[in-house]
C-alpha cells in the first residue's frame, strides 16, 4: 500500500483500502458511501468472488493478476448526465494505460475498454440519487492485467484479452492503478470546471465506435445504424437506416464494420 500511496498525486485514492478476498469492490464501496465515506475514498480487492458487470454481468476476477477497484464520488452532477461519469472513467483508464504500456487502447461506448477488438476491462458506474440529486457515485473499474490465456475460459478466447498477453511481458499494478486515479481526478476536475466540450472531444479522440456500423440490443429491441456521434450527456446518437438520430440511452452494443 505504501508504494501505491506514494504514486498517487492528488486527493483520490489517497483514503485507500485494500483488500484480500471481496464479493465485489463496487458492492462493498457501495456500502461504505451509505454509511459516509468520502469523495475520492477507493476500494482495491486483489480477488472478487462476484465482480459485476455491465447488465447484470459476471466480471470474471481471479486472484493476484488484474485492477479490481471502485472509486467513491460525491459529484454535483444532474443525474441526466451520470452517463459523463463512465466517460470520464473511461477516457482515464484509456489515457494511463496508453502511457503506460504503449498498447493503442480505445474506448467502445458505453464502457468498455479495448485492444482492437478484444476487450482488455470495463467500467460499472452506480449511483445513488435522491429525487433530482445524485447522493454519490461508485466507479467500479476492472482492468485484464496480468491474465494469461488460460486464464480465460472458453467462451471469452476470442473477444477478451489482457495487456500483458498484448505485450509479451507483465505490467505493473500498482503503477497503472495510480495512473488511471491521476488521470481521473484530473479529468473530473476539467469536468467540474465546465470543460464538458474538452472531456466529449477526448472520448471522441479514443473512440471505437463512432463512423462505425453497429447492432445495439436494449432490451427486446435491437437496432442496427451508424454510430453518428454523443451528445453533451454521453449518449450515443445512431444514424438508422431511415436517416433518422435515435439517442441511445443504453444497451449491448456489438461493432459490425
Amino acid at each position: 500500500m505504501d508504494q501505491l500511496s506514494s504514486l498517487i498525486k492528488g486527493k483520490f485514492g489517497k483514503d485507500l483500502i485494500t483488500l484480500g478476498t471481496i464479493d465485489s469492490t463496487n458492492t462493498f464501496a457501495m456500502e461504505l458511501a451509505e454509511g459516509g465515506a468520502t469523495h475520492g475514498t477507493v476500494v482495491i480487492a486483489d480477488r472478487q468472488t462476484s465482480g459485476k458487470g455491465r447488465l447484470g454481468r459476471a466480471w470474471l476476477s481471479p486472484a493476484g493478476v488484474n485492477i479490481y477497484m471502485s472509486l467513491i464520488l460525491r459529484p454535483f452532477v444532474r443525474p441526466e448526465d451520470a452517463t459523463l461519469l463512465t466517460v470520464i472513467a473511461a477516457i482515464s483508464c484509456a489515457r494511463a494505460l496508453r502511457d503506460i504500456t504503449r498498447l493503442p487502447i480505445s474506448v467502445k461506448w458505453p464502457n468498455d475498454l479495448m485492444i482492437a477488438e478484444r476487450k482488455a476491462g470495463g467500467i460499472l458506474v452506480e449511483i445513488k440519487s435522491i429525487g433530482r440529486k445524485i447522493v454519490f457515485a461508485v466507479v467500479g473499474i476492472g482492468i485484464n492485467v496480468n491474465s494469461d490465456r488460460n486464464d480465460f475460459p472458453p467462451v471469452l478466447t476470442g473477444s477478451a484479452t489482457s495487456l500483458k498477453i498484448e505485450t509479451s511481458r507483465e505490467q505493473p499494478r500498482n503503477l497503472l492503478i495510480a495512473g488511471i486515479l491521476n488521470e481521473i481526478e484530473r479529468w473530473y476536475d476539467a469536468f467540474s470546471g465546465g470543460k464538458k466540450k474538452l472531456l466529449l472531444d477526448e472520448w471522441r479522440n479514443l473512440s471505437s465506435t463512432i463512423g462505425k456500423t453497429v447492432t445495439i440490443k436494449a432490451g427486446d429491441e435491437v437496432l442496427i445504424g451508424t454510430a453518428e456521434d454523443i451528445d453533451t450527456s454521453g449518449m450515443l446518437l445512431l444514424k438508422l437506416p431511415s436517416g433518422n438520430i435515435k439517442t441511445i440511452h443504453t444497451g449491448d452494443l456489438t461493432i459490425l464494420g
